[in-house]
């Protein structure tokens, strides 16, 4: 699929066009204090400023959809929220694309967040729009914390859990019950190979933002960060190629598996994992948020009577 046009976001993303900041500081008092007139005259925020962002997420939340109560520790990641939207838009759309273009909605639909963080943006945004159940995982004992107090602050336990994984060396096996089934699962896996490697991405963004001034001091980290959301062993090739080789154990028990893909130069080595690991269909969606290019890869191990059998069995009932 060839990309989209720069800045284009999903049509069904609520935050097309520029933010309306009067309206987000009615709803979050405290944003007031961190808008800044950008070097074009119109109202932004410093984004190179962790609680800037912390806010302004915080803002679009209780804007957007309805999160009354939110916040992240600090050096946690704190997402830009129209990306993330973006994914589950897209997935909405997979998920349409095999059931006659229409979105399966409501409780029937159980999605996998893997590695969930500590914002929890993915299951907010998701049950959100499409009222979908969600089982986030983490490794992140702190994180996992995070998650749960912002689940409960909002009266979600009910639509949104939350799963440690106790190995750290292992993403989906001896996390699910045999029992449990998922028609997605979401990742944002963390695509640095080193702690040398994340740093020096940060510093290119902000000099690409215009943001690299000597006489300031600006965060290590964009968006902030832990090492286990921003780096591991091998980076992102390596991260998604073993999810891909577990997901093959568990063929039955998703009906499509996805993972965000920062860098399109691994993507010849993720399609040679899918092959070897027996994928039946995958396909690659482009994303475009600003100046920001992004995809994610899904795959399933189902053929098309499977598939079928799947929808007929779980999305047909009435919730």
């Amino acid at each position: 699929m060839a990309p989209r046009e720069k800045a284009s976001l999903h049509p069904r993303n609520r935050h097309q066009g520029r933010y309306d900041f009067p309206a987000l500081i009615k709803s979050t008092p405290e944003l007031a204090k961190f808008v800044i007139i950008n070097p074009y005259g119109k109202e932004s925020i410093d984004f190179a400023s962790p609680d800037a962002v912390r806010v302004f997420n915080r803002a679009l939340l209780k804007s957007f959809y309805g999160i009354a109560h939110w916040d992240i520790p600090a050096d946690y990641l704190c997402p830009p929220v129209p990306g993330r939207a973006d994914y589950v838009h897209f997935l909405a759309d997979l998920l349409a694309s095999h059931n006659d273009g229409e979105i399966p909605r409501g409780a029937a639909v159980k999605v996998l967040d893997i590695g969930t963080g500590a914002n929890c943006v993915y299951p907010l945004i998701g049950y959100s729009d499409y009222r979908w159940h969600f089982l986030g995982s983490e490794i992140d004992p702190t994180a996992i914390a995070s998650a749960k107090a912002i689940v409960q602050s909002n009266g979600l336990n009910k639509v949104i859990q939350l799963r440690q994984q106790a190995n750290r060396n292992q993403i989906l096996l001896g996390l699910l019950e045999e029992t449990e089934r998922f028609d997605l699962t979401m990742c944002n896996p963390p695509f640095h190979a080193s702690l040398e490697e994340a740093t020096k991405g940060s510093q290119r963004k902000w000099r690409a933002l215009g943001k690299a001034d000597p006489k300031r001091k600006l965060p290590v980290l964009n968006f902030g960060g832990q090492a286990a959301e921003l780096w591991c062993e091998g980076g992102e090739a390596r991260f998604v190629t073993q999810l891909i080789r577990e997901s093959a154990q568990l063929a039955g028990q998703v009906l499509w598996f996805s993972t965000l893909v920062s860098k399109a130069s691994n993507l010849p080595a993720i399609q040679t994992a899918l092959k070897k690991a027996g994928a039946l269909h995958s396909q690659i969606v482009e994303m475009s948020q600003g100046q920001k290019q992004s995809r994610f890869v899904a795959w399933t191990f189902q053929d098309q009577a499977q598939q079928q059998a799947w929808r007929e069995a779980r999305w047909a009932r009435k919730d």
